[in-house]
């Protein structure tokens, strides 16, 4: 596996960058009235260019530090944007959305320790990427689910399984997290 490097304009820094802008139009069409089927081809669009600025780095050797930090950025924002406007209309209960955030407050309180270590972040788990796959594929289901008839029901059974095995997988990669960070040996000073 190759270093990432330093450089900014790659394809898969663009495909990040634009996740990133796309995440107010997604949370504006979720809320406004019957634009579900909008939000809903944003998410998914969202979660293929997710997958895509991936294979694309790894392919063509565009992995950037940058990209390691837009990456996950976009995904959590994307996950935020889902969780408050699927709370807001009802979709989901704010205990999930209590659950996921308290997730995340765990890691940014790691990030003092990263940084006495010298680290900005950790590089994302397997178990991290399954976690944010089920949550991608959970919320779409369960905006579908919003649909009635036999289509909605579907949906919001798949939307179910995905949204609480990605939750599962998403405390299990953040305590793993944790660990990895309370093992990291402190950074060696060099003497003047």
């Amino acid at each position: 596996m190759t270093e990432p490097s330093d450089r900014v304009l790659t394809i898969p820094n663009a495909l990040s960058f634009a996740r990133i802008l796309g995440v107010p139009v997604f949370l504006w069409l979720l809320l406004v009235p019957e634009a579900d089927l909008w939000a809903l081809a944003l998410l998914v669009l969202a979660g293929i260019t997710d997958w895509l600025d991936g294979a694309i780095a790894r392919a063509t050797g565009q992995t950037s530090r940058l990209g390691s930090m837009l990456d996950p950025l976009a995904d959590r924002l994307y996950i935020a944007a889902t969780l408050l406007g699927l709370a807001v209309r009802s979709i989901i209960p704010w205990w999930l959305v209590g659950l996921l955030v308290l997730r995340e407050l765990m890691l940014v309180a790691l990030l003092p320790l990263l940084r006495r270590r010298g680290l900005m972040s950790l590089p994302v788990t397997v178990t991290g990427k399954a976690a944010t796959f089920c949550l991608m594929w959970g919320f779409p289901f369960l905006l579908l689910g919003s649909v009635n008839g036999p289509i909605g029901v579907a949906a919001m059974a798949c939307g179910w399984a995905f949204a609480l095995w990605g939750t599962g997988l998403y405390w299990w990669a953040g305590i793993g997290y944790v660990i990895t960070t309370l093992r990291l040996p402190p950074l060696s000073r060099v003497a003047p």
